[in-house]
């Protein structure tokens, strides 16, 4: 039985002489969202891409549902599904054509396809614009679809990129409240964000990130108590100037 969803262990990524990630060891266990908190160019993106198998650690290793990210890429690609910053959506596809393009490519197919795709679109109130194009979509519509092609194939472990930047209020609450209904069917999640309202409502568990390197690690509560129970936001702002 695989203990941790995600392992690490000293896993660095550099591009010259740039340490984008420095030697960050995580644990995420079944069941949790887990938050990598952190401003922009903290390293945040990079470290999911690494665990997605898009980019090779330049040292340390890192281990997604018991399997190595380099030598056993595809068995790690087969446990994920990865919400990226960027959609990259079709906009020529329908939300239906998106979801059956992504499911043949996790070789899924037939009867079982078709209502796992009914399910999602019903699930994400897109079930009336289904046959749209995707270049008619509005921003939270796009992001709701790219949620529902990540989970496509019924992963144990999802990446989520920033999940909510640029999205309306509405929409961002509704993309929050299939994380956490997501989260509660025991999978792992690893949530990438910079928004402390994000964080403190569905990380179980988070990390702060700054400059490639993990500076504080615990629960909301864990993280708040380190100010004297100031909140999440002074939290962070007071260790990221420690760190500058």
């Amino acid at each position: 039985m695989v203990k941790y969803a995600v392992e690490t262990v000293g896993l660095t990524r550099k591009f010259g002489d740039l340490v984008a990630v420095d030697h960050v060891n995580l644990r995420v266990g079944f069941g949790q969202v887990f938050g990598l908190l952190g401003p922009n160019a903290a390293g945040k993106t990079t470290t999911i891409r690494m665990l997605c198998t898009v980019l090779a650690p330049t040292e340390g290793t890192a281990r997604v549902n018991g399997y190595d990210v380099v030598r056993e890429s595809r068995k790690v690609r087969d446990s994920i599904g990865v919400l990226p910053e960027d959609t990259g959506l079709y906009d020529r596809l329908s939300a239906k054509e998106t979801l059956r393009y992504y499911g043949r490519l996790h070789r899924m197919g037939g009867g079982a396809l078709e209502n796992r795709i009914d399910g999602l679109l019903n699930l994400l109130g897109l079930t009336n614009r289904k046959r749209d194009r995707v270049a008619t979509y509005s921003k939270g519509m796009r992001q709701k679809l790219a949620l529902a092609r990540a989970f496509i194939h019924d992963p144990p472990i999802l990446f989520l990129d920033e999940p909510t930047a640029g999205l309306d209020v509405m929409s961002a609450r509704t993309i929050r409240k299939l994380i956490r209904d997501i989260a509660e069917e025991k999978r792992a999640i690893v949530l990438s964000t910079h928004n402390m309202v994000e964080a403190q409502q569905l990380c179980t568990r988070l990390v702060i990130i700054n400059k490639g390197r993990i500076v504080a690690e615990g629960t909301v509560q864990e993280l708040e108590a380190m100010t004297r129970e100031k909140g999440l936001e002074e939290v962070f702002v007071h260790l990221i100037r420690e760190e500058a």
